[in-house]
């Protein structure tokens, strides 16, 4: 069941794979974990997660992981925790299918962010992002290595609230 400010915050998730966990040959990281973590998290940041997910909360936005890994809920925030950064959501592959496909005929996208509130999802998968219109969410698809990326995720964030408000002025009036 739905809390009934389920629509009051606006919400942001990010995938994980190749959005907030890259590979360091590849892109800027967040330096590693500390042995022992290092062995326990052996995914790596991209650089400025923490920073960009701590400024959107403190922004307003609620701050969400929508991954179809089966990673745990566990195991991401605690990774998370031990950069700063505790999530107001998470859905892995487990919960998507319990929750969304569940017993559905039509097969849907291994994303449907909508189903959580979710506003705006950040991913790089360009299919994923497709889905948007047909599923009623907003998308930002990140590039691979991209310096300016907390600005343009906080710019698209703030174009999908503002877009989410006029629309709930416009139902309202």
């Amino acid at each position: 069941m739905k809390k009934k400010n389920d629509w009051g915050k606006m919400r942001v998730s990010f995938d994980l794979d190749e959005v907030l966990f890259v590979n360091p040959s590849t892109h800027k990281t967040e330096p590693s974990l500390p042995f022992p973590f290092s062995k326990i998290f052996k995914e790596r940041l991209r650089k400025g997660t923490p920073e960009l997910i701590n400024s959107l909360q403190k922004l307003g936005y609620e701050v969400w992981v929508y991954t179809s890994s089966f990673r745990s809920e566990t195991y991401i925030r605690n990774l998370f925790w031990h950069y700063g950064v505790k999530f107001d959501g998470i859905v892995n592959a487990k919960r998507h299918l319990a929750e969304v496909q569940r017993n559905s005929s039509q097969i849907l996208p291994q994303k449907v962010p909508s189903h959580y509130h979710i506003s705006l999802h950040v991913d790089d998968e360009s299919v994923i992002c497709s889905y948007g219109n047909e599923f009623g969410f907003d998308a930002y698809q990140l590039e691979a290595d991209d310096d300016d990326w907390k600005e343009k995720v906080i710019a698209r964030a703030d174009e999908v609230k503002k877009k989410k408000e006029l629309q709930q002025n416009m139902q309202t009036n």
